[in-house]
């Protein structure tokens, strides 16, 4: 039965031709998970198909009951197909005349009731996917805070949104994505505050793929929008935390939930989305401010702490006399350049190792790896203990950003700036820092400036991301986003 040019059929009276169609077209009777429950109600066959795994079988089998019982209070003159409507009494039940919509709707955990005589069948919600409790999130724990985080439930998920903003104009538009893999995308936004053309433009993106499956979920969801190729720096922002997807909806932004993923795409961002922490709005601004101002240098550390050095090492003149300790004490056969690669890729080769390593050996790994192999390392002349130094500290800097990947293009962008100041000294760093700048400057996510607020620059928005500002200071939504309604907060409350 070919798929790409597919024909809607209509469903046939008698439930043996649905059956005969159910047994060519997702292999009935061969799959052990695809079943079917056959019940005789007031002398006509009712057959309910449906999946094991991801249905729930304590409804199921009310179902079944609730229908069984229609021989005992029933008579046979009744309406059929009234009588069997008004005893599925499940919340959610939808009428289908198709074979396809049954197929697609019985594979996503839904179950459907196929009645002899009748053209129109019974769509029953009862899913019940596989699947964890909401929890924190590894990577963006917080001193104080909710600790229910996103699960690979696109249901839960969208719930623990809703409970944070039970507003009428929250919109989850559902969209199917994928061939064969059918999967379940979510839009969510702010009617009246999200920008009407940047929903337009990710719903046409969306609903644009083509692909068999998106086994990789949010991420495949994401090469397809953005068709980001080559580029390094994260074009949208990943977030396991429900609050923080709440925060940037009521901001104006767009969340894309992908059923089977534990975290969310929120669109558009710009660099400095990715260097904010919850733990900053769980604090008073001052101590916000504060951490905020550290995750910055940070992230500058990690990018500029070993090219300043190198360039150091190779140009001493450039250093004040009193400076001078900076450079290594000691003499080495291998170049520094060397060194620095090797203890870099070593770093990441620990990070590596501690996300196969089962999580009771992975901190002695860690230990053994870090003091023994660095000590002795230092001890037979492989590296200076200057180079070890300043490449754990610029490492620790990576790790101050809440986002992986913009650690990790942070980490390419200095490795370059290594390459070049070693082979090009002081006019490498200028060109490459420049070049690096530049680059950042160019990218522009679903027509966002990467480097807004700086570049362009806006005075209100750079200062909302040099300090955090109370909450009840921050009256109007970020221009960036382009809201529909700029004010968080009433005018008229505010001047009250």
């Amino acid at each position: 039965m070919s798929r790409s040019n597919e024909q809607k059929w209509p469903i046939p009276k008698s439930v043996n031709e649905v059956e005969n169609y159910m047994k060519q077209r997702v292999g009935l009777g061969k799959s052990f998970d695809f079943g079917v429950r056959k019940l005789k109600i007031l002398k006509k066959d009712v057959h309910i198909y449906y999946v094991n795994g991801l249905c729930d079988s304590r409804f199921v089998i009310e179902l079944i009951e609730e229908l069984v019982e229609i021989n005992d209070h029933e008579k046979l003159s009744s309406d059929f197909f009234k009588v069997i409507e008004n005893r599925l009494i499940n919340q959610s039940v939808e009428q289908a005349t198709t074979l396809d919509y049954i197929v697609d709707k019985v594979l996503s955990g839904l179950v459907a009731v196929v009645l002899e005589g009748e053209n129109t069948a019974f769509v029953v919600d009862v899913r019940s996917y596989p699947g964890r409790q909401p929890q924190e999130p590894d990577t963006e724990k917080v001193v104080r805070g909710s600790r229910d985080g996103f699960v690979e439930n696109i249901i839960l998920n969208t719930a623990l949104t809703r409970r944070r903003i039970r507003d009428e104009r929250l919109r989850f538009e559902m969209l199917k994505v994928g061939e064969r893999s059918k999967a379940d995308v979510a839009l969510g936004y702010l009617e009246d505050v999200a920008d009407p053309d940047m929903v337009n433009v990710i719903r046409k993106e969306i609903q644009a793929i083509n692909t068999d499956g998106i086994p990789m979920a949010d991420k495949t969801i994401e090469e397809f929008i953005l068709k980001q190729g080559w580029n390094p720096f994260p074009l949208v922002r990943y977030t396991e935390r429900a609050d923080i997807a709440a925060t940037h909806l009521l901001e104006g932004h767009v969340v894309i939930y992908v059923d089977t993923s534990p975290s969310v795409i929120i669109t558009p961002t710009t660099y400095f989305h990715h260097v904010q922490h919850a733990e900053e709005f769980r604090e008073s601004p001052a101590m916000g401010t504060f951490l905020r101002w550290t995750r910055f240098l940070g992230v500058l550390t990690s990018i500029l702490l070993l090219p300043l050095w190198m360039l150091f090492v190779l140009e001493p003149s450039l250093l004040p006399e009193r400076f001078s300790f900076i450079g290594p004490n000691e003499t080495t056969n291998i170049p520094i350049i060397v060194q620095i690669f090797l203890a870099d890729f070593g770093i990441e080769f620990l990070r590596l190792a501690a996300i196969h390593t089962p999580t009771p050996l992975s901190t002695a790994m860690g230990l053994i790896a870090a003091v023994l192999i660095g000590q002795i390392a230092i001890s037979v002349g492989l590296f200076v203990p200057e180079v070890i130094l300043y490449v754990a500290v610029a490492g620790i800097g990576s790790f101050t950003t809440p986002s992986y990947e913009l650690s990790v293009a942070n980490k390419i962008g200095r490795l370059t700036l290594l390459i070049l100041v070693s082979l090009f000294h002081l006019p490498g760093f200028v060109i490459g820092a420049t070049v690096f700048f530049l680059f950042l400057v160019k990218i522009r996510a679903l027509n966002t400036p990467y480097l807004w607020p700086f570049l362009p620059f806006e005075p209100k928005g750079f200062l909302q991301i040099i300090v955090r500002r109370a909450i009840p200071g921050s009256i109007l939504r970020p221009s960036i986003v382009h809201p529909r309604n700029r004010y968080r907060q009433p005018p008229k409350a505010n001047e009250k």
